[in-house]
């Protein structure tokens, strides 16, 4: 099957086909094409399963991107919650009360450790200076991440006037 005749006539090249792959009008015979919609199936079952399993991975990692976008979202609402606080707070005492250990900063600790996860291990670090700036930084880990992999930063800096 598939055997190719060479002949030449008068100079020229001839092609003949082998009489079982051609039919006298020209059309392929059925012998020839059996197992093609067999094979064209399982490639067609091929290129739509990879289709699906990259579907699969894109919803994964949306998932993952999402969950990383709601946390860094809670970090950020707890800063300016207590960034809120020291513009209401008493301007005296706002280092003392601000700063990583002061009684404001320990009534907000546990909210943040509520509200991100890994925030116990990683406590967040509220600096208060002389100029009444503020800078808090909220460390977190997300629960899927790999323990040994360094957590996510949330760093948030106002100054404080009134």
């Amino acid at each position: 099957m598939g055997r190719f005749d060479y002949a030449t006539q008068q100079g020229q090249l001839q092609i003949h086909k082998d009489a079982d792959m051609y039919r006298r009008d020209g059309l392929i015979n059925r012998e020839s094409q059996r197992g093609v919609l067999l094979l064209e199936a399982l490639l067609a079952l091929l290129i739509f399963s990879i289709g699906i399993l990259s579907i699969v991975g894109m919803q994964g990692v949306a998932v993952s991107q999402s969950t990383d976008a709601k946390y860094r979202v809670d970090a950020s609402l707890l800063a300016n919650e207590l960034i809120g606080q020291m513009w209401v707070g008493n301007r005296t005492t706002l280092q003392a009360d601000f700063s990583t250990g002061g009684t404001a900063y320990s009534a907000w600790l546990p909210q943040v450790q509520a509200t991100l996860p890994g925030a116990q291990a990683n406590p967040p670090v509220v600096v208060v200076d002389a100029n009444s700036v503020a800078t808090i930084d909220i460390w977190w880990q997300a629960p899927s991440s790999d323990p040994n992999a360094a957590p996510h930063h949330f760093r948030s800096v106002a100054q404080i006037r009134w």
